[in-house]
């Protein structure tokens, strides 16, 4: 999960084996400071997010690779197991590719690694009203750019 959610930001396998293998790593190192509230792999993924910010912010390269990912799409693999249903789920890095990062993000962590809307706002740091408002509005813009209807989506 940790793996593939990094490898569709990242759209770099190494990088995103990296930054798996960081993830873990600072995962066993925190490993006390989990909550009993929370879900393991919800925390587990917010130390991911944290880790691919890091990672472009430390090399700022972020902008110049954000702007590779709009433009490419080729590089990113269909998610097997996607709870994004219908034929046209195979074209998910081509949905995902007119969203900005932010929604691009909050959509795969809703769609493919299936954290509910509160565990999207405490791995991304998002307010719950705005992780509400990307995935509704990356589902529009989707349907609105491709012309879907609601059954080809989500």
């Amino acid at each position: 999960m940790v793996r593939n959610y990094l490898r569709q930001l990242t759209r770099d396998p190494s990088l995103a084996d990296d930054l798996a293998q960081e993830t873990f790593i600072r995962a066993w190192d925190k490993m006390d400071m989990i909550s009993s509230g929370n879900r393991f792999s919800a925390w587990l993924m917010k130390i991911a997010h944290n880790m691919f910010l890091q990672s472009y912010r430390r090399a700022k390269r972020y902008g110049r690779l954000m702007e590779e990912l709009e433009q490419d799409t080729d590089v990113m693999t269909p998610v097997e197991n996607s709870p994004i249903s219908g034929e046209g789920s195979l074209d998910m890095p081509k949905y995902l590719s007119i969203l900005s990062a932010e929604e691009r993000s909050v959509m795969l962590l809703y769609f493919v690694n299936d954290l509910t809307h509160s565990e999207i706002s405490e791995v991304s740091g998002l307010p719950l009203g705005t992780v509400k408002s990307h995935i509704h509005r990356g589902k529009f813009k989707i349907r609105e750019h491709f012309e879907l209807k609601d059954a080809d989506m989500v």
